[in-house]
């Protein structure tokens, strides 16, 4: 019985292995030469999906966070939290606009912040 278990181990061809090209050019991913924004309410953590994929697509999102900020503000650290670990991932960036909006973007985009009146680029 054993024998027969590693005969048959030992009979089956290699299985060819297949791979998948993934491309690494970083390039905008529109197409007619507009860039999308995209606005968003961030209510709870799990908009945060939602929010991740928009981003991951290509997309800038703007994000309106006062409802979860009023709500519960430690569910609000740990959904940016979430959104900033992505746009590290890909090479984008994520700050503060006003109390109540954030803006996230992806690798193609910069976001240039302001330190008393001095401008200074980040990326």
């Amino acid at each position: 019985m054993a024998l027969d278990i590693f005969k048959k181990i030992m009979s089956k061809e290699p299985e060819k292995e297949e791979y998948i090209e993934l491309s690494l050019d970083k390039e905008p991913p529109q197409k007619t030469g507009k860039i999308t924004i995209v606005v968003e309410n961030l209510n709870s953590y799990a908009d945060s999906d939602k929010i991740q994929r928009r981003i991951r697509e290509g997309n800038i999102v703007l994000m309106k966070i006062k409802e979860l900020k009023d709500k519960d503000i430690e569910e609000l650290k740990r959904s940016v939290a979430r959104i900033k670990k992505t746009c590290d991932a890909i090479d984008g960036d994520i700050a503060g606009i006003s109390d109540d909006w954030i803006l996230a973007v992806p690798f193609y985009a910069n976001i240039e912040r302001q330190k008393t009146g001095k401008t200074e680029e980040v990326k």
